[in-house]
Parts: C-alpha cells; structure tokens; sequence
C-alpha cells in the first residue's frame, strides 16, 4: 500500500504565491534544486488537482529541460470532476468520483508512495478526510503579508500533527516533514 505525501511551498506567513516572487519566492539554490530532483526522481504517484494540473501541464508537457521530462515520465493523477479524457499530458490519468473512497482505492493498489504537489485545495480535502500520512512543508524565508496570494492554511481542519524530520535546504529554506499525531484537545 502506499503512503500519501502532500508537499506544500509556503512563506513563513503561511502564503503558497505572493506578487512579484517568482519561483520558489525567489530563493532558488543547489540544495533545494537537488532536492526537488531527488523528490521528482524517486518511485511515485504524483497526484493533483485540477488548477496545478493544468498549470503544471502548460508547463512541462512541452518541454524539453531535463526537469519537464521527469516530470512528464512520472505516472500522474488528477482530481477532477470537470476535466475529461483523453488528458493532453503524458502518463496522467483521471480521478473521478467520492474522493476518499477514489483515494483510498488508489493508495490500497499502488506499490510506490502517492504525492501531491501544490493543489492546496485538494490537499486540505485529503487532510480532513484523514488520508495524509507525510506533510512536508518548505518554508521560505519571507513573509509576504498584503503581497501573499493562496493562504496556504485558509479553511484547513484542525490536525494534530508529530514532527518525524526537518531539513535546512540553502541555510534559509526549512523543510518541515510531519505525520498525523495528537490533535492537542
């Protein structure tokens, strides 16, 4: 059976994008680039929801940097009830349907770790749901205040959670890995 690992990028204000940060809020560096190519290059499941996929797919379905084409390689999934197939980016297929009984099926069949990738929407369902067994935030070292977009927390279940590691990526960007614990009442 495998896990579900939800990663999301945030500023330490909480915020998925802000105005005029680009990529990674702008701090880019060889740790982090090399972990994202060793998270990318491990066995899994990459699993989203529409917007990121959509994104994502405009993105890398065309082209040919040595990061698209991993990402074009790995089998991927998409959560939506709007979209249809046939699906214009390689190697993903449609989820359809109850999402916990269409997640739990997937875990339950799957060999490698599922991981979902931004979709912060999705992610907060997955947790309420209880199908999160990783969280992994990377914390950048800004805050973003009236500039942040994409509360990154808005409308998330109260979760308990036990830290199991943590990363420092660059000498700035904190990488935060927890599972499901105690819920703190």
């Amino acid at each position: 059976m495998g896990e579900l690992i939800a990663d999301l990028f945030v500023s330490v204000d909480g915020f998925a994008a802000g105005v005029d940060v680009g990529p990674f809020f702008g701090y880019s560096g060889p740790d982090l680039d090399a972990w994202i190519r060793e998270a990318t290059g491990q066995p899994q499941l990459m699993l989203m929801g529409r917007v990121t996929y959509e994104a994502l797919a405009a993105i890398s379905s065309s082209a040919t940097d040595e990061a698209s084409t991993r990402m074009n390689d790995v089998p991927k999934a998409v959560v939506s009830d709007t979209l249809r197939e046939p699906l214009a980016w390689e190697n993903t297929r449609l989820v359809r349907g109850d999402l916990a009984e269409r997640i739990t099926a997937l875990k339950q069949e799957s060999d490698v770790p599922l991981r979902s990738i931004g979709s912060l929407t999705l992610v907060r369902s997955l947790l309420e749901l209880g199908l999160v067994d990783r969280l992994r935030l990377m914390v950048f070292p800004l805050t973003l205040g009236g500039d942040g977009r994409e509360p990154a927390y808005a409308g998330y279940p109260r979760t308990g959670l036990e830290l199991a590691r943590t990363r420092v990526l660059d000498s700035r960007v904190v990488l935060l890995e927890y599972r499901p614990g105690d819920s703190g009442r």
